[in-house]
Parts: C-alpha cells; sequence; structure tokens
C-alpha cells in the first residue's frame, strides 16, 4: 500500500510539475512581468535582438515619480527621470535575466543623454561587416523640440553601449522610431518626422551609424507615431499609432514590397473588444520567432501618470494571407 501511494504521489506530483511548467510558459499581456529575480521588468518602448540563440530585449528604464511637463502644455506631457538603457535576455522569450544597464545616462545637464532629457524606443541589430552591435533610440528634450535620432555601439550584444551622438537624418526631426534590419543585411532607420505628419524611412550607411541621403517620405500627412516593422512573405508590414499623446488610439497597418517602396494603409489589425483602443496599448516593435513561423506584437501599456508601472502587451500576430490580425488573449503560448 505504501509503495502505491508513493507511486500516486509522484504521478501527481508530476502532472503538478507539469501544470506549473506550462503555466510558466504563458505570456499574461497586462501583468506584471518580473524577471528571474523577481521584480519587474524595466524595458519601456523596447525592443528585442535575437543573437546566438539568445534574446535580448532593451528597453526605457522608468525610474522616480511621474511629473506632468509644463513647457508645452499642449503634448500633456508626462515626464520621469531618463534612466537610460537596460538590457534582459532569454532563451524562451517569457523567463528573463536582467543583463544591467547597456546604456547609462549622464549627470551632466550639456549631454545629451542627460537624465533629464528624453532617451527612448532604443532598438539594436547586429553588423557582421564591423562586428558591432548598433544601437538607434529617439533623443529630445522635455519639450521634444530637438527631435533626433541617437546611436551607440559595442562588441557584446548586452553592452555597455558607447554613444557616438546624435542626428536629424537628412535634417528632418526624428522622434519615435524603429530600425529594421533586411534579409539582404541592409538596415533601416523609420522615423516620425515633419512634427509628426510624416514618417521617413531612412537606409543606414553599411556600417549603420549614419542615415545615407537615400530616404523616402510615406503616410503623409497621416500623423503616424510609434512605428513597428516585419516581414513577412517577401512583403514588409508597418504597424503604428496614432499622435495622442500618452493616451491609446486605433493602430493602422501599412503593406509595401520593398521598404522604399509605395506603403499601402490597411487599417486596424487589431479585431475584437478594445481593439479601437489597440488594447489599451501602443506599438513598440514586431518580434520574429527563431525557428517559428510565428510572430508577436509587442506594445506598451503606458500608465501616464505612473510611468513605472506601465505594463507590456505582447500578443500574437497572424497574417490570414496579406492581412495582419491580432487578436486579445488573456494568457496564450507559442
Amino acid at each position: 500500500m505504501r509503495k502505491l501511494f508513493n507511486i500516486t504521489s509522484v504521478f501527481l506530483l508530476s502532472l503538478f510539475c507539469l501544470a506549473v511548467s506550462a503555466q510558466d510558459n504563458n505570456f499574461y499581456p497586462g501583468k506584471i512581468w518580473n524577471d528571474a529575480d523577481g521584480k519587474p521588468i524595466n524595458a519601456h518602448g523596447g525592443g528585442i535582438l535575437y543573437d546566438k540563440g539568445i534574446y535580448y530585449w532593451f528597453g526605457e528604464i522608468k525610474n522616480g515619480k511621474t511629473i506632468r511637463v509644463e513647457e508645452d502644455k499642449s503634448w500633456e506631457n508626462y515626464r520621469v527621470n531618463a534612466g537610460g538603457i537596460s538590457c534582459y535576455s532569454s532563451k524562451d522569450l517569457v523567463h528573463w535575466k536582467n543583463e544591467g544597464v547597456a546604456l547609462a545616462p549622464s549627470t551632466d545637464s550639456t549631454s545629451e543623454l542627460y537624465f533629464g532629457k528624453v532617451i527612448e524606443r532604443p532598438k539594436v541589430i547586429y553588423n557582421a561587416k564591423t562586428k558591432q552591435y548598433v544601437m538607434w533610440m529617439h533623443i529630445d528634450s522635455k519639450n521634444y523640440g530637438y527631435a533626433r535620432a541617437g546611436v551607440a555601439v559595442s562588441k557584446a550584444p548586452a553592452g555597455p553601449y558607447t554613444y557616438l551622438g546624435a542626428v536629424r537624418p537628412n535634417d528632418a526631426m526624428s522622434r519615435d522610431m524603429t530600425v529594421f534590419k533586411d534579409t539582404d543585411g541592409k538596415a533601416y532607420l523609420v522615423c516620425t518626422s515633419e512634427n509628426n505628419l510624416t514618417i521617413h524611412v531612412n537606409l543606414l550607411s553599411d556600417d549603420y551609424l549614419k542615415p545615407t541621403a537615400i530616404f523616402t517620405r510615406i503616410l503623409i500627412g497621416q500623423n503616424r507615431e510609434a512605428p513597428a516593422i516585419v516581414k513577412h512573405h517577401n512583403k514588409y508590414f508597418l504597424i503604428t499609432s496614432l499622435c495622442s499623446g500618452w493616451d491609446p488610439n486605433a493602430a493602422r497597418y501599412a503593406v509595401a514590397d520593398s521598404m522604399l517602396g509605395n506603403w499601402v494603409v490597411m487599417g486596424n489589425p487589431c479585431t475584437g473588444e478594445d481593439s479601437a483602443t489597440t488594447f489599451h496599448s501602443q506599438s513598440a516593435y514586431i518580434i520574429a520567432a527563431a525557428g517559428k513561423d510565428k510572430y508577436i506584437f509587442m506594445a506598451d501599456r503606458w500608465q501616464k501618470t505612473d510611468l513605472p508601472d506601465s505594463r507590456y502587451i505582447w500578443l500574437p500576430l497572424e497574417f490570414e494571407g496579406d492581412k495582419m490580425v491580432v487578436k486579445w488573449e488573456d494568457k496564450w503560448h507559442l
């Protein structure tokens, strides 16, 4: 009887472990997401680098009390001191280890990385020719008047990164931005420009360190920001949001046959309840899961009066032919 009891106990324990394991592998959009140390992940407006079997999540570190910036009330800005750029690593996109600060802010008020200014939306790509990891980010003043794209480099994916400076690509404003590395090795800086009226797609130099003179203006006059790009079956898909400060709105996506080509607006990729607010979030990045024909829509649910408590909305992104679809899931897994 004792032997049978022991076998039964082991069996039940195994089932319990399997259940816990399955639960632990789920994404829970909008819930507090802790790292391996049990602390909430602090990587907002982020992007993902996949390198040698490891995913690296870079994002804005939000620290301290959230305050209203009064210099330009039309923007309804809320701000915390810029904490620099964080880095987390993972093998499965669910469990994340804190790798520390990848790019530290400065205490020098004349620096573009001054902690009282804006350091947002970091994206990292690898340059095989120079063997450098290249980080691009939005660099700005409190009232968003500086409007530049900053670049930093490192020999290791997690950093630390060395800041090289910021530019206005082709003498144009650059605010919300992303970086896309194509399968042919070319890379593009995609940024909100012209006072957020238009998106610019800039071809980067071979070393990925500066914009070239080759660029195109897309979504002209459509007031878009928060760009996120993915390539699927030789077509390019771009998700953006409207410009409504920290308040959510309906996402839109556009499709093109090439990065510098004609982008056709297709509508809202989100469906179902709360799709009109992108599930109360704003696009940040699209993850192509390595070795799988699966994608993840990565967004931020901004808490504008408590920015450090802003949550992450990661949802499955699917394609129905050339139609992009994002549906809400309370919990899900790859």
